[in-house]
């Protein structure tokens, strides 16, 4: 089966936020010590998406924000993310990325 993402696009001003979450994960809360990162529908959506349409999505945004491991690999691979600055909370990755779009 393939893998599904949650997807939601958000616009401030002249950034464009893509939020990207593993479908499986949305809706939970991670917490690691001090950390805490809950994965809402309100700003991840709830439309799903497959790995090469997150792909295309990357190219449109500014500003990446990422959460769970498979949409946090996916980014990695793509070149967006330096794996030395993934967080992990909750055994949970989370990462964000600032884009030359």
């Amino acid at each position: 089966m393939t893998q599904q993402f949650c997807f939601k696009i958000h616009k401030h001003e002249k950034e464009v936020i893509l939020a990207v979450c593993d479908e499986a994960i949305l809706g939970q809360t991670f917490r690691e010590g001090e950390m805490r990162i809950t994965v809402n529908e309100a700003f991840y959506g709830n439309e799903r998406i497959a790995a090469e349409d997150v792909r295309e999505r990357f190219k449109l945004a500014t500003i990446i924000n990422l959460v769970g491991n498979e949409a946090v690999s996916l980014a990695v691979a793509e070149g967006l993310v330096d794996p030395g600055n993934v967080l992990v909370i909750g055994g949970i990755k989370h990462a964000q990325a600032v884009t030359l779009s």
